[in-house]
């Protein structure tokens, strides 16, 4: 049998591969995004001097690339399935502890890694604004997960409200958003955001329930993709939100800190496009080579998480020795989304080294 093949007769049966395929996209998002939204500017005059800097800014036709690239709510849909799933068939609490030790020990790994270097470029004299990028780069994505252990944590009672009240669930976590919302136009209680932040990324984790618990059919997807879009450019044509969807400098707040009603809208969008073509989907991955890498990606998530900016990193440091190249260690100006492009097969590559060294932490 070839390899594709044994990977998907090892599949169990009762695995839903539309949700894995699902998660695939998403964890590719949040990987090719960040590599092309994550520009690292070396000060001609002291190469070792970094800065960041976002292509997006001044550049408005780069704008709906975000709506693409910004995944995380098919990420908290995918979590909420399988914590529905999960939690059923294993029970609640050795599931919540397996699913934490998951969780946790890729990242206990990167820490372990990227403390010594840390104190390295410390002591060797790497400058502020250099030591400020790395860390940046490598903590700025950790929220991520701090929200996905709080919201697998509150499985059990988010479960439970699924059963009783159904879609109905929903309202408090987007009210939530609203009132958050609402604050911060207001200028007023920034203490919410934490709060909000684990409430907005509820909604499409609920969501991701209620498709394990058979109350999400296919005809939602009818509502959830129109109501989508109508919403988000109601929001940014009338309501003045940002347009686009991750942080941009200069436009005074993000639609991602904490997420907002845009945030929640490009969520539903993306969530109802996916209940439309789910069954046609599920029909394409009962194929072996369709399915092999899927799973493969889905296995090693966690890993390509955690090390997709360690990747981005090692190669900037290498490009130290050549200067500052098209797409790399340049400021994002004029062709440089097209250089970045022609960089992201040796991220991968890097990438994918990492992870055949760490991925073994994560099983």
């Amino acid at each position: 049998m070839s390899l594709a093949a044994r990977i998907a007769a090892a599949t169990p049966a009762h695995r839903d591969r539309t949700v894995d395929a699902l998660r695939a996209v998403a964890i590719l998002g949040v990987v090719l995004g960040h590599w092309l939204v994550s520009a690292i500017v070396s000060d001609p005059a002291r190469p070792s001097a970094w800065h960041g800097a976002s292509p997006l800014q001044g550049r408005p036709a780069l704008i709906p690339a975000t709506w693409l690239l910004q995944t995380l709510g098919l990420f908290f849909f995918a979590g909420g399935y399988a914590a529905a799933r999960g939690s059923r068939t294993g029970g609640n609490l050795s599931w919540l502890g397996a699913r934490l030790g998951r969780l946790a020990r890729p990242v206990a790994v990167l820490a372990a890694v990227w403390l010594p270097a840390w104190l390295l470029l410390t002591v060797t004299g790497a400058p502020d604004s250099t030591l400020h990028v790395v860390r940046s780069l490598l903590v700025h994505p950790m929220w991520f997960l701090l929200v996905l252990i709080a919201l697998t944590a509150l499985s059990p009672l988010l479960r439970a409200a699924v059963s009783r009240y159904g879609l109905w669930s929903l309202l408090p976590p987007v009210a939530l958003v609203v009132c958050c919302d609402v604050a911060r136009h207001l200028g007023t209680a920034a203490w919410l955001h934490p709060v909000a932040t684990v409430g907005g990324w509820a909604v499409p984790y609920l969501l991701g329930m209620a498709l394990a618990r058979d109350v999400l059919p296919r005809r939602t997807g009818l509502v959830l993709l129109p109501a989508g879009v109508a919403a988000g450019a109601a929001l940014v044509l009338l309501a003045g939100y940002p347009a686009s969807a991750v942080g941009v400098p200069g436009d005074g707040w993000s639609n991602l800190d904490p997420p907002s009603l845009f945030a929640l809208a490009l969520a539903a969008a993306q969530l109802g496009a996916f209940l439309l073509v789910r069954d046609r989907l599920a029909g394409w991955l009962r194929r072996p080579a369709v399915w092999a890498p899927v799973a493969g990606l889905n296995l090693a998530a966690m890993t390509v998480y955690c090390w997709h900016q360690s990747a981005l990193l090692l190669v900037s440091f290498a490009g130290l020795l050549a200067g500052p190249l098209p797409g790399l260690l340049d400021e994002p100006a004029g062709a440089w989304p097209v250089h970045r492009l022609l960089w992201l097969p040796v991220f991968a590559l890097v990438l994918a080294g990492l992870c055949s060294a760490f991925h073994r932490f994560e099983k």
